[in-house]
């Protein structure tokens, strides 16, 4: 008869012990000991890592806020509007702005002192103009989670958020389906093989919301009744965008699952763990997609290695705009994941993760993936890759 080690045997009193003395570190390594940790789930343990070389810009109701971050000075800029980043590259001091983003590009010009900031992006694209006061804000940036349109409109205005595209029950917007950088991000299976091009921006992960220890997350609501309690607790203003954005994310999770899927919204790490495995069982891997550097939408092959992960059932969980590190995960029976090996027109290499779902037959009629490929729920299956932060779950 085997006796535990005595580290075993504290490590498993204090699993019982409602996760109390485990770090989330700790936990991933007590409860999948032989599945590797994806490079996502370290970089929101770990946001110090992100922090070099980057310079933070925050959109919200009073306009446009810039903090520079670590790094010497013109070592290289980020902006984070939304979910996702905005790679920014500043040239000479003194020689104007310029950021890319989306599948056009964003053209910054900041004007003279004084003379506000306006943002134009293709042909419908991005508008932000903070030169008058009351002048309000106009932004529609790809985000986490699938996309985010933001509308401020002018001073006293309502503040509208766009819903995530990889929650299957909505309806996609105009504005979304024109905007949305996301939209790229979605194909057919049949075109996934290797020579296939595909026209993508993997953008940076720069949210800086990070996971709460197990314990510290069951004790904070969440839930629509109590969005006042926790606008208080993270002093985040009722009517802005990052109220609209928490309301908008416990909203997704509160609704019901569509037919054929469970869901569970994931409010620590550890608790995406034990739903995870609750789900599967045993978990051969947990993955997301990885690119070896920040680049601009740009044409991607698809190379040799296509390799399929799981022909049936998977959890896929994708991290949503919260004060802190939320993931939105659903359990499928009907869902291939593969990984993809890409290679950019740059040269820079890629390892996406891409899911199909093989049963759309439940799907709003009007989802964006229906609209962007012209095709009918239920009748052919429908894929996208997973962006930089999103974790798909294998079983044994």
């Amino acid at each position: 008869m085997k006796v535990l080690s005595p580290i075993l045997a504290c490590l498993a009193l204090a699993v019982v012990a409602n996760h109390a003395a485990l770090s989330p570190e700790q936990y991933w390594s007590y409860k999948l000991p032989n599945t590797p940790m994806p490079k996502a789930v370290k970089e929101i343990l770990h946001p110090e890592l992100m922090e070099e070389k980057r310079t933070s810009v925050n959109v919200g109701g009073g306009g446009v806020n810039v903090n520079t971050g670590k790094g010497k000075p013109g070592g290289g800029t980020h902006v984070n509007v939304g979910r996702k980043g905005v790679g920014v590259n500043t040239g000479k001091p003194g020689g104007g702005t310029h950021v890319n983003v989306g599948r056009k590009g964003v053209g910054v010009n900041t004007g003279k002192p004084g003379g506000g900031t306006h943002v134009n992006v293709g042909g419908k694209g991005v508008g932000v103009n903070t030169g008058k006061p009351g002048g309000g804000t106009h932004v529609n940036v790809g985000g986490k989670g699938g996309g985010v349109s933001v509308h401020t409109g002018h001073k006293g205005k309502p503040v509208n958020v766009n819903v995530s595209p990889f929650v299957y029950n909505y309806a996609a917007s105009e504005t979304q389906i024109h905007e949305d950088p996301n939209v790229a991000l979605f194909f057919l299976e049949k075109d996934m093989h290797p020579g296939a091009t595909m026209s993508l921006h993997f953008t940076e992960n720069t949210e800086k919301s990070a996971f709460l220890p197990y314990q510290t997350a069951q004790k904070i609501p969440f839930s629509s009744d109590k969005l006042p309690e926790i606008f208080n607790k993270f002093s985040v203003k009722p009517g802005s965008l990052k109220a609209e954005m928490m309301k908008n994310t416990i909203k997704e999770c509160e609704q019901p699952a569509i037919e054929g899927e469970e869901k569970y919204c994931a409010t620590s790490l550890e608790s995406m763990i034990d739903y995870s495995i609750s789900k599967l069982g045993k978990v051969d891997q947990a993955v997301s997609t990885e690119v070896e550097k920040q680049t601009p939408t740009q044409q991607y092959t698809i190379t040799a290695g296509v390799q399929k992960m799981t022909n049936g059932k998977a959890v896929v969980c994708h991290k949503q705009n919260y004060a802190y590190a939320v993931f939105y995960c659903h359990k499928s029976e009907t869902t291939r994941a593969y990984m993809v090996p890409l290679e950019g027109a740059d040269g820079t290499k890629a390892k996406a993760v891409a899911v199909c779902h093989t049963d759309t037959s439940a799907w709003n009629p009007k989802h964006l993936a229906f609209q962007v490929l012209k095709v009918e729920p239920g009748t052919i299956p429908v894929c996208h890759f997973l962006p930089r932060d999103h974790i798909v779950w294998v079983p044994k």
